[in-house]
């Protein structure tokens, strides 16, 4: 009895998924296809594009992979993440509800707490540990429950399974920021989300050279509505963007393991700190989350942060007195990154209850030999 073929493993999808030889010449990487528009043969007869902002090879190659690497059955890339979010948000119509968790990317909050409120869209935030909480938020109107897990910036993990079932309960979509786990560490899909959104600037780039946004999904009508507005909005990467991007989604499984290797010993490095009051790490036994991070991940990620004794100025000092991470915005490149959220990342929810703790610092942990980020954070904090 002949058995089933498996089903190759994520680094070989990562690798060959969208991105056959080239049949002119066999090239083994995808080509960027620079180009603003095609020759078609004749009016309304096309080889599968008619213009750049429509559809481009290059871009369908970054769109295959993506959904290969996420489960899904379709994959929708943007010029940022923040254009992604932007396509979701224009599913909603006037009088619509969303709900949110309360500790979210502060851009994300912005884009519906300043710019669709304008549009008559509703929203609310929510501690989404606490599902009873969802359950007394969500309304008759409310069309969309954003998860964001791990959670930007104090590491919340939320469970993806409960809350896709409360949003079908209302009729409300899914939709998963997956950008901090990457689809390598988490599959949303599997886990009964409709959408699974990506700043695929972080950790599928995974180099600190583009920015960009993805969407995947399974719901074929959901598809066409999106591509409408991706189209129509005109928020799309250029071609070398998607290569840059393609490129990078080749080697995310081992970096990923690095990440999450080097943030491991890192917060439980932090964790002994005399001058360290909290670590927000997912990977820590002491995590509010860690067991439910443990079913849902593969492993904990690059991602962490922690407050110090001294607040809000000495945890400023110690971020201008790292040598390797450098004082920055944005994650996920293979460099060490470190920041005070409420003053940069998170400087649009300051003065409300989103607010992060003033003396929170967050670190995108990179590749480097960990022992010297150990010994860099050691000096800083001296």
């Amino acid at each position: 009895m002949k058995s089933s073929p498996r089903k190759p493993g994520f680094e070989t999808l990562a690798i060959h998924a969208g991105q056959d030889p080239e049949g002119l010449t066999g090239a083994v990487t995808v080509p960027i296809f620079q180009t603003s528009t095609f020759a078609q043969e004749a009016v309304g007869k096309n080889k599968g594009y008619e213009y750049g902002r429509t559809g481009n090879p290059t871009r369908t190659a970054l769109e295959t992979c993506l959904a290969a690497l996420e489960g899904a059955r379709w994959g929708l890339a943007f010029a940022s993440g923040m254009a992604a979010s932007d396509a979701v948000a224009h599913l909603l119509s006037k009088g619509d509800h969303v709900v949110m968790g309360d500790d979210v990317y502060g851009g994300t909050y912005r884009l519906f707490a300043r710019v669709f409120d304008r549009a008559g869209i509703d929203l609310t935030a929510v501690d989404m540990r606490k599902l009873d909480a969802v359950r007394r938020a969500v309304r008759s109107r409310t069309k969309l429950v954003w998860i964001e897990t791990p959670s930007n910036p104090l590491l919340k993990v939320l469970d993806i399974a409960a809350l896709a079932e409360i949003a079908q309960k209302a009729r409300a979509l899914a939709v998963v920021d997956n950008t901090f786990a990457s689809p390598y560490l988490q599959r949303p899909i599997k886990l009964g989300a409709d959408l699974v959104l990506h700043s695929t600037t972080k950790y599928l780039g995974g180099h600190s050279d583009v920015v960009g946004g993805a969407l995947a999904g399974n719901d074929a009508e959901l598809r066409d509505r999106l591509a409408f507005v991706q189209n129509a909005a005109g928020g799309v990467p250029g071609p070398f963007d998607a290569w840059l991007v393609l490129r990078g989604a080749k080697t995310l499984g081992v970096r990923m393991d690095r990440h999450s290797a080097n943030a491991q010993a890192i917060a439980e490095w932090l964790a002994e700190h005399p001058k360290v009051t909290r670590v927000n790490y997912p990977g820590l036994a002491t995590h509010p989350q860690h067991a439910l991070a443990r079913r849902q991940m593969r492993a904990f990620g690059g991602m962490l942060s922690f407050e110090l004794r001294g607040g809000e100025t000495f945890a400023k000092r110690v971020a201008a007195r790292t040598k390797i991470f450098a004082l920055a915005e944005s994650l996920g490149g293979v460099e060490s990154l470190v920041e005070i959220p409420l003053a940069m990342t998170h400087g649009s929810v300051r003065g409300t209850k989103l607010a992060p703790p003033a003396g929170l610092v967050r670190l995108s942990v990179g590749i480097e030999t960990v022992d010297d980020l150990i010994d860099d954070l050691a000096q800083a904090i001296g």
